[in-house]
């Protein structure tokens, strides 16, 4: 009777409202839609249980695989550019405001994190006038350091509209990683610092060999949010290609993929079973992810703390 009356209740009071909703609007809508991408209309009789069918109409029928797979690729590429990019530059940046002694320190801070807290079409939108080849800037800019030859359209090229739109992206998140890596390594002891320096160690030693593992848990942490905020990506490209991701599907990930699909898009009918389909592909892959961060990277990391 003790326990029962030590039992925090007024916790659950407040939790249950806050996972009834995340249920209602999360938890169900995606086992709905992984329900329903096993399943088919047919006249007369409703949905009809296909099983994995519309898996494999997804990946070899001529309507949906060339988009698909394009649509695959582009987001591994898009991934593939926040890893190189983002996630180091992040490191770097989050290295140089830690540094000892350093002035305006919540003004960098400040000023590198803003564009994080900006919309996807303020972004895009600000993009595609700095880009473009008729009044944007960056001609401009390029044409006043004598680089004139360099300056392409490049929002419009088929070859180079993916690669900027993920430059765009980095420069709009960077400051994520920036301060999770920052917090990171102000969270280390002054006194394994100065003994390292004191010993000799020049800084980037001090960096690579203390620092570094140190925050090991936080870069898997970068890692995996990195992966699973690309392969839900879809706000700035639909921003500023459009549901179509021009030009000629240059841009076309799954997110975009799945809009067209599900919703349908000009003469293109939607079709709300094979969309179910693409959502359940990219919940599949994002699952792939993130299974062998919890049972791989974090038991080792378990074992390199002991």
């Amino acid at each position: 009777m003790r326990r029962l009356r030590q039992f925090p209740f007024h916790i659950i009071v407040f939790i249950l409202p806050a996972a009834a909703i995340y249920t209602a609007f999360m938890i169900y809508p995606l086992f709905d839609s992984l329900r329903l991408s096993l399943h088919g209309a047919q006249e007369g009789s409703g949905e009809v249980f296909v099983g994995l069918q519309n898996y494999g109409r997804l990946v070899a029928d001529s309507l949906y695989a060339p988009r698909f797979w394009g649509a695959l690729r582009h987001n591994v590429l898009f991934f593939v550019i926040h890893m190189l990019v983002q996630n180091p530059v992040g490191l770097l940046l989050a290295a140089l405001l830690s540094a000892r002694h350093l002035s305006g320190l919540a003004v960098y801070r400040t000023l590198l994190f803003a564009p994080t807290v900006l919309s996807f079409v303020i972004v895009g939108f600000i993009w595609q006038l700095m880009l473009s080849p008729l009044w944007g800037i960056a001609g401009g800019l390029l044409r006043a350091a004598g680089l004139a030859a360099y300056f392409r359209p490049w929002l419009g090229l088929e070859g180079s509209a993916l690669v900027t739109l993920s430059l765009i992206s980095v420069w709009q998140f960077v400051g994520i990683p920036l301060m999770l890596f920052h917090a990171a390594l102000i969270g280390i002891p002054d006194d394994l610092l100065e003994a390292a320096r004191v010993d000799g160690a020049s800084g980037w030693r001090v960096f690579w060999r203390i620092e570094f593992p140190l925050i090991l848990p936080v870069v898997g942490l970068v890692a995996i949010l990195t992966y699973v905020g690309n392969f839900n990506a879809f706000d700035l490209i639909y921003t500023t290609q459009g549901a179509l991701a021009g030009p000629n599907f240059s841009t076309d990930i799954l997110g975009t993929f799945f809009y067209r699909t599900f919703f349908g898009f000009q003469l293109q009918l939607g079709n709300p079973v094979m969309g179910a389909t693409v959502a359940g592909v990219m919940f599949l892959l994002i699952l792939a992810g993130v299974l062998p961060y919890l049972f791989v990277w974090q038991r080792r990391i378990e074992v390199y703390e002991l």
